[in-house]
């Protein structure tokens, strides 16, 4: 059946079995882009700047004045914004092409605007008011990316720790060998008293450290963003009123760090996901895609390093149906986090008709569609169908804004059969609806350790240890 949204009509090949009404982005683009042809396209160059004077370019098409499709452009423009906002992050964006374009991301991306959130989320982040500058595509700047190196280091005793919603892991780490991974279960987003999260952090260390001759490093992983080891945004710390923030968890590593008296590095939890990736397949460029208790992604370009991008993926529509899924926290509908993550897992699962406990916490109803799973439950097997069809999907949508030649899928979604039907359902959309990105892109999952703490043990490789005498 013909999908559209915004009167713009896709057939698409594949239906997500439980979750009909998903309208993927990427065949949306890709009928809009076509319309734009047919209709005479004019140029439309996208832009986001951020604090440190790096410009990342969208160049793509628009509807001309006159089309009576017009405002199709506006739907087309704002979802690439949003994309780019959250997988490059800005202060700054330029809007290149029809005025009213610019003038709709300008009124969207405001206070009071539909995405507000946004608005404040950037401004906070890169510390300078949020703004949309209205231009021609000519006048757009070039592009000015910035890398870096990450990791891998792997001498020495080390513990490498990932902070996730629903557990934290730890690992310690010998010479680049794990002698000891765990995983403890905790609540951290709701909690306001900053001593709930720094005793938990620090019981974590310990326990993995208590496996070492001696402790001589550390390296972090968590959502949001870390500058200089210090915690900017993170979704972890949500429930902590900003004084008591301000206070005690935007500098609380750079304690621990003073405290354990050796060096301590804590970056976000997709960079450390790329990093994993790009350590365990020794090829790049590699997208590492976490399924937890949210949706975490870093990068790793062609040179193996790092970029200044955000990559939070999360936030970043995939689904452009008028009544998608809204996220809690954004409110935004449609984005990542509704779709590939535990909220996702748990969303299909109910739409399903799968009976669960209301008072069951979604990590313990994951672990019961895990368990149905290896009984060969064939409804708990159309969840993992549908998800692998939306994220095969979503692979293609991503293959616009990366370079890209290896994803590879973690998290805990991931565990069990149920990682290995999704990978498989995602690449028979991308092969039959994108044959050329199938060709370029190879997705593959971890063994099944490295699935649950593969991160801890890459986020152990982060601090350089200094060289003695």
């Amino acid at each position: 059946m013909p999908k559209s949204s915004s009167s713009l009509s896709i057939q698409p090949k594949f239906i997500p079995e439980l979750d009909p009404k998903f309208v993927p982005a990427s065949l949306w683009n890709r009928a809009f882009r076509a319309l734009a042809a047919q209709q005479g396209a004019v140029p439309l160059v996208l832009a986001v700047e951020r604090s440190d004077g790096s410009i990342s370019r969208y160049e793509t098409v628009a509807l001309p004045e006159g089309s009576p499709a017009f405002d199709l452009n506006l739907r087309y423009a704002e979802r690439i914004v949003k994309f780019l906002l959250w997988q490059r992050g800005g202060w700054k964006v330029y809007a290149g092409g029809p005025a009213a374009i610019g003038e709709h991301l300008r009124a969207v991306y405001a206070p009071g605007g539909a995405r507000a959130f946004d608005y404040e989320f950037m401004s906070g982040v890169y510390e300078r008011p949020f703004t949309v500058e209205i231009t021609s595509a000519e006048r757009v700047p070039a592009a000015r990316e910035t890398s870096s190196p990450l990791g891998r280091h792997l001498d020495g005793c080390r513990v490498g720790f990932d902070l996730g919603a629903s557990d934290r892991k730890a690992s310690a780490v010998i010479d680049g060998e794990p002698v000891f991974s765990e995983e403890v279960p905790w609540d951290p987003r709701p909690q306001s008293d900053p001593q709930y999260h720094y005793d938990g952090i620090m019981d974590s260390i310990r326990r993995a450290a208590a496996h070492l001759p001696r402790l001589d490093a550390v390296g972090g992983s968590a959502a949001g963003v870390y500058i200089n080891n210090r915690v900017r945004v993170a979704s972890l710390f949500r429930g902590v009123p900003k004084d008591l923030f301000d206070a005690k968890i935007a500098d609380l590593f750079l304690r621990i760090r003073e405290e354990l008296g050796v060096p301590l590095e804590v970056v976000n939890d997709g960079e450390v996901t790329a990093l994993a990736g790009s350590m365990s397949l020794n090829e790049n460029p590699v997208l590492g895609i976490a399924m937890g208790s949210s949706l975490a992604a870093g990068y790793a370009d062609h040179n193996g390093n790092i970029t200044g991008w955000l990559n939070e993926l999360a936030f970043a529509p995939v689904d452009y149906r008028e009544d998608a899924p809204v996220d809690e926290w954004s409110g935004d509908a449609g984005c990542g986090v509704q779709y590939f993550s535990q909220v996702g897992a748990n969303r299909i699962a109910a739409q399903a008709g799968i009976p669960f406990d209301p008072a069951m916490p979604l990590p313990e109803r994951l672990v019961e569609l895990q368990r149905r799973m290896k009984e060969g439950d064939p409804l708990v097997r159309k969840v993992y169908e549908t998800i692998g069809t939306e994220l095969g999907y979503a692979v293609a949508h991503y293959a616009d804004f990366y370079e890209l030649k290896h994803i590879l899928v973690l998290g805990r979604v991931t565990t069990g059969a149920g990682g290995d039907i999704m990978i498989a359902q995602a690449q028979r959309v991308l092969e039959a609806e994108f044959p050329e990105v199938a060709e370029r892109v190879r997705m593959a999952l971890p063994d099944e350790k490295s699935r649950r703490v593969g991160q801890s043990i890459a986020a152990a490789s982060l601090p350089m240890i200094p060289k003695k005498g």
